[in-house]
């Protein structure tokens, strides 16, 4: 039950508690707090940001932009926050983003090989940041699916492989499917619309096709698909279907502790206007998709 509390719920239960209601009162303050989930502007979904989209700004800056933007989650990339950090570091990052009301949803993306101890070791640091889901980029072979079957049950925690467009380890919805299907299923996917768009895929079919094995998603748009070259747009101005994408993730039950990050690569020196567009267009999709 408390597994599938909203952000919103836990923090009402728990507001409840501290004023001596019962138990017995649980139903009417889980009702109370369904009913501001329906007016929360993101209708219950996790939406955060992808840190690398302000890759080019430290990290005090960043999360600066990121409250201004109104998300609860972010996702670190190992531009502001590498797994190697120690742990002074690791905890100068967690104050800053609990001080912007951030919870940190996902890191990545991190490469994964046979080399069973160095993957460990990302593991441990997922850990320290309080993740679940680590947005991976692992070799393809036996050996290393072998290590992250054993790390993900050791750990409870999830591997989101990415898809990064044309020509990559995996670039195509099967390359995914056909990866994971034999392995633990907290080995998943993290829908990167974008470079599916890129590889003549639609992100709307994506998410359909791997159902509950979705754990996170980099919220994009193309100006192209089929196509290498790159050119990211505000959300809805390309070829992603916003509020079927919404859908899609309310039909497979996307997991309120999964990574649904909006990464923008454009821009990348002022970033921040088309962001808010981006952030603006996903709240009316998400109100639509009810």
């Amino acid at each position: 039950m408390f597994a599938k509390l909203s952000r919103r719920r836990f923090l009402a239960l728990s507001a409840a508690a501290a004023a001596g209601a019962s138990w017995f009162d649980t139903p009417k303050v889980l009702w109370a707090a369904a009913l501001a989930d329906a007016k929360d502007a993101w209708g219950g979904f996790p939406v955060g940001v992808q840190s690398y989209s302000l890759r080019n700004y430290k990290l005090p800056e960043a999360i600066r932009h990121l409250q201004g933007m109104g998300v609860h989650y972010v996702e670190f990339a190992g531009t502001h926050l590498p797994p190697t950090a120690s742990d002074e570091q690791i905890a100068e990052a967690l104050k800053l983003a609990q001080g912007a009301d951030l919870k940190v949803s996902a890191h990545g993306v991190n490469a994964f090989s046979k080399d069973h101890e160095k993957n460990r070791k990302i593991f441990d640091f997922a850990k320290k940041i309080g993740v679940r889901t680590i947005t991976a980029n692992p070799q393809p072979d036996k050996e290393t699916f072998d290590s992250l079957d054993k790390l993900v049950a050791e750990y409870d925690m999830r591997i989101a492989i990415h898809n990064h467009g044309p020509g990559a380890l995996y670039d195509k919805l099967d390359s995914v499917v056909k990866v994971i299907k034999d392995h633990d299923k907290r080995i998943g996917a993290c829908v990167d619309c974008g470079h599916f768009l890129r590889s003549g895929e639609d992100p709307v079919k994506c998410v359909l096709e791997l159902r509950d094995r979705v754990y996170g998603v980099h919220l994009k748009d193309e100006k192209e698909t089929n196509t290498k070259a790159s050119s990211n747009v505000v959300i809805g101005k390309g070829h992603l279907d916003v509020v079927g994408l919404f859908r899609a993730l309310r039909q497979v039950k996307f997991p309120a502790d999964g990574a649904l990050s909006l990464e923008y690569e454009a821009n990348p020196m002022n970033p921040i206007d088309e962001m808010k567009a981006c952030l603006e267009v996903a709240r009316e999709a998400i109100a639509k998709s009810a």
